[in-house]
């Protein structure tokens, strides 16, 4: 049998940077030094008023393919993720297929899914290579959500930036992805939404949990996001430690997705693990919802943080409710 193993990454950012000084100028009145004290989040990438996703995932595929010498055509099926489509329809991965020169005998598809959307994908691609269906997956996250903030939304604004990346997921000898485990609870919709983007008129819409604040079309309950991946977490955490016969001692780092500073510190608290088991490193970036985790990975390569000999966990949770979660070694690395 044939396993599925995370080679390389590339990673796109937009041109335009803001940062915390930007704001302070922007908004004198806003406390940016406490905001920055909570959230972690410096400085942001954001999407040009003409760059939308598909362009994003073009820069970070072609890149991926380019810079690692890969025949588009040799990958056999094309993953998307993403909450900022192009269109409803058609679907934008199909657009990104074409782009990319791969053969009109792949696969490729869109899911919808944010913050626990990477290793959702990984979980979609590990199943397409065991079946024997593919044996290269080009797993693209691509989001735009700075697209969905008012410029005066203080909430939102000082914590979301935009980003794409691409992973090759292909087939190997070495079993890497030693677990998976995944939930959901479409009862706390009402937590994380974007009002008037679909078919549903606002009006017959999920309300949205407490008051809105701010005029943004997108809507989020910090606080209860919080509660719900405090809780959520740990369940997941023992239950891929069961299926993988491991002790928590054993994992060597715990790869969360990039949220803000006080979610991460709530959840290294709750698991009951080391701050430097835990790496935060979105001071540049922001929240950049399904990209954060292999921006992270990447990162952590290119400083020389992780090795093969490392066992990891991948921990997506957010908008769904959602969660999401794996245990990893990097045998790529080992090339």
């Amino acid at each position: 049998m044939k396993y599925a193993t995370i080679g390389p990454i590339s990673v796109y950012f937009p041109q335009k940077y803001e940062n915390i000084e930007d704001l302070r100028k922007e908004f004198p009145e806003w406390n940016v030094d406490e905001i920055y004290e909570k959230t972690g989040v410096y400085a942001r990438h954001i999407s040009a008023a003409d760059e939308f996703c598909s362009d994003m995932a073009f820069s970070a595929g072609s890149e991926l393919l380019t810079t690692n010498n890969i025949d588009p055509k040799s990958i056999d099926f094309l993953l998307l993720c993403t909450q900022t489509p192009d269109y409803p329809l058609p679907t934008t991965a199909c657009i990104l297929q074409n782009k990319l020169g791969m053969r009109v005998t792949s696969g490729a598809l869109d899911y919808n899914l944010g913050c626990s959307g990477y290793v959702y994908g990984l979980c979609l691609a590990d199943g397409l290579i065991r079946t024997e269906v593919a044996k290269r997956v080009l797993l693209i996250t691509s989001e735009a959500y700075t697209k969905y903030i008012d410029r005066g939304d203080r909430s939102l604004r000082t914590i979301f930036g935009d980003a794409a990346t691409a992973t090759l997921v292909e087939a190997g000898d070495e079993r890497s992805l030693h677990a998976f485990s995944v939930g959901t609870d479409g009862s706390g919709a009402d937590t994380l939404i974007a009002y008037g983007r679909g078919v549903r008129p606002e009006s017959l819409s999920i309300k949205p949990r407490h008051r809105r604040r701010w005029a943004s079309s997108l809507y989020m309950d910090g606080a209860e996001l919080m509660k719900f991946t405090v809780s959520s977490i740990p369940p997941l955490m023992q239950d891929l430690l069961e299926k993988a016969s491991m002790t928590l001692d054993q994992i060597d780092l715990f790869l969360m997705h990039q949220a803000t500073r006080k979610m991460l510190e709530g959840l290294t608290n709750c698991l009951g693990v080391p701050p430097e088991k835990v790496p935060v490193l979105m001071e540049n970036y922001g929240n950049t919802v399904s990209s954060t985790l292999p921006i992270l990975i990447q990162e952590m390569r290119t400083r020389g943080m992780i090795n093969p000999k490392m066992m990891t966990t991948l921990l997506g949770f957010g908008v769904g409710l959602s969660w999401a979660g794996t245990i990893w070694q990097d045998v790529w690395s080992m090339r």
